[in-house]
């Protein structure tokens, strides 16, 4: 009966205790961000005795990224984890994480996501039918090459490199002096081989022999970190308001508790990816961040209009 109904109302409510939540990601049962909900789900049946369930739904069962977006807000799944960057569809600045370069490192993300600037997005959230709870890691993507490293700027000069079809991306494979190529990702590995492309990016578990293998095609990955994207979990404004104040309380406080969790568990993956492509013969070059976000100045002044201040207090957060 439980099962049923589940799949019929959202939230559903089976008795009068009794709360079953749907939870959409489309990455596979092993990865970070599914676990990280898990752990809350784990966390809120804990917390509430068993009167509020959290069915999570991982490997895309329940659609992709913008399609479980469009379905939390209409109400029919009740959470979402998703990368920030298909919400600035939804919510326009949201789209400032998917800028290049606006975090000079990890600490910076996290002290932007976590401090006023985070806490002001997620709450924009609710005008699109969106509560933000929490934000999760994604790490970075960077450069990697077949033929040459990239220790600086100057090394990226006519280079063909495989792009996303974003014209932020291709903004900023133009102002570090690159050749952007826009490819499907399926192709990456035999142009890397051919040297049809002189390089690609991604982040170290896509490169790694988890992920795409492009490690093996191209063994210069310099660490240039352009792009640091956090995940964001969501719950739909339908959701939420029929819930009672305490148990949004709650469901908030177990989103933030499986933070940590998610995010410990990417760095191990980072670091297992990392590790296994140095072994594999690959180097990676730590380079000047600060040299390439200098060469953003034209992409900011494009870009950084439709976000008002939000854009420079990001980049002056210590």
């Amino acid at each position: 009966m439980v099962a049923l109904l589940s799949g019929i109302l959202s939230p559903t409510l089976v008795s009068a205790q009794q709360i079953v939540l749907r939870a959409a990601d489309n990455q596979p049962p092993d990865y970070p961000t599914v676990q990280g909900l898990v752990f809350m789900a784990n966390y809120l049946e804990a917390a509430s005795g068993g009167r509020i369930r959290m069915e999570v739904y991982p490997g895309g069962q329940l659609g992709d990224e913008r399609s479980t977006i469009e379905q939390v807000q209409l109400g029919v799944i009740d959470i979402v984890r998703t990368s920030t960057s298909p919400v600035g569809e939804f919510y326009a600045p949201m789209g400032v994480y998917s800028l290049p370069y606006i975090f000079r490192n990890e600490t910076h993300m996290w002290k932007v996501v976590q401090g006023p600037i985070g806490r002001q997005l997620l709450d924009g959230l609710k005008g699109s039918g969106l509560v933000g709870l929490a934000y999760y890691d994604s790490g970075s993507r960077s450069f990697y090459t077949n033929k040459k490293p990239i220790r600086d700027v100057a090394d990226l000069e006519g280079l063909r490199i495989r792009t996303q079809q974003s014209r932020v991306v291709l903004d900023m494979m133009e102002a570090l002096g690159a050749r952007p190529v826009p490819m499907a990702y399926e192709e990456v590995y035999s142009a890397l081989q051919t040297g049809a492309i002189d390089g690609a990016e991604n982040n170290f578990p896509s490169y790694g022999p988890r992920g795409v293998r492009h490690y093996e095609v191209a063994p210069y990955f310099s660490l240039d970190q352009h792009a640091r994207v956090p995940e964001i979990v969501m719950i739909s404004l339908q959701t939420w308001n029929r819930l009672s104040r305490e148990d949004q309380d709650l469901i908030r406080e177990a989103a933030l508790a499986s933070v940590p969790v998610q995010a410990a568990l990417w760095r191990d993956l980072v670091a297992e990816s990392r590790r296994a492509v140095e072994a594999a013969g690959s180097e990676i070059i730590d380079v000047n961040v600060e040299e390439f976000q200098a060469a953003m100045g034209p992409l900011y002044e494009k870009y950084g209009k439709a976000y008002g201040d939000l854009l420079q207090r990001i980049l002056d957060t210590k």
